[in-house]
């Protein structure tokens, strides 16, 4: 297929965003050489693909990040579960709250629409912080360590440190897999990182498909009554339901 000028310039638009994280109109425009008119419909496009939001003054990038591994399989598997999971996440999050959000793909959805809302954001995350770092509404805190390469997320020992000086309202965790004995994921760091995480946050919330429960993964986080709230798709089983509500659980399952 043979590119056309407005292709190039779409694309050319999507860089500049997720290069820059937000710009106004007017900046947008005289980049590309254009009308803001003309700008304002590409936004539109960007904005309906989930990539972009408008906001007072301008436009935030809200697709994923480059050079990402993480979100290179944005388009397979279980995405449109957990766009439905970010989605109930957010509306449990009131404004005015102080978070604490891991790296996990299903966090980095509810990031999106956290964008432009009035919220303190504690994250180990790159990709949601550099999401974030635009909104002058969010106040943000990045955890520092070392950068785990295919994630984007800082790990280990200082970013121990730092979480033990850190109070939150709410910790959102995502998970590598779920069985009777608790939430799991794959990476030993991570998970030492992501019980400081669970010890620094007066409740927490775990945000994971259907897909995670029923299989163990290398390292234990948690058990299953050790967290406040889990937000799942509705593909999860009735035995799984009844299990997480047992043990204590507010499971939401999203629309």
């Amino acid at each position: 297929m043979v590119s056309t000028g407005s292709d190039r310039r779409r694309a050319e638009l999507r860089r500049v965003l997720q290069r820059q994280g937000f710009a106004t109109l007017g900046e947008l425009a005289e980049g590309l050489g254009v009308s803001e008119s003309t700008v304002r419909r590409d936004v539109e496009g960007l904005v309906g693909t989930g990539e972009a939001r408008r906001t007072h003054g301008g436009v935030f990038w809200t697709g994923s990040p480059a050079q990402m591994r993480l979100f290179a399989d944005r388009a397979v598997g279980q995405w449109e579960q957990k766009r439905q999971i970010a989605q109930a996440a957010s509306r449990l999050i009131a404004d005015g709250e102080t978070i604490l959000l891991d790296g996990g793909s299903t966090t980095y959805e509810l990031a999106r629409l956290l964008v432009g809302r009035p919220l303190q954001v504690v994250t180990n995350s790159l990709p949601v912080a550099t999401l974030l770092a635009a909104s002058n509404e969010t106040e943000l805190i990045f955890v520092g360590g070392y950068i785990h390469g295919r994630t984007g997320v800082s790990l280990g020992p200082y970013a121990e440190r730092f979480l033990q000086w850190v109070h939150v309202g709410r910790a959102v965790l995502s998970i590598a897999g779920a069985d009777e004995e608790g939430y799991y994921n794959g990476n030993l760091l991570l998970v030492e990182t992501e019980q400081a995480m669970i010890r620094a946050a007066k409740q927490v919330m775990v945000v994971a498909d259907s897909s995670k429960f029923g299989q163990a993964s290398l390292c234990r986080i948690c058990g299953l009554g050790e967290v406040q709230s889990v937000v799942c798709d509705r593909q999860l089983a009735d035995s799984w339901q009844h299990r997480l509500r047992d043990a204590g659980v507010n499971l939401v399952l999203a629309d």
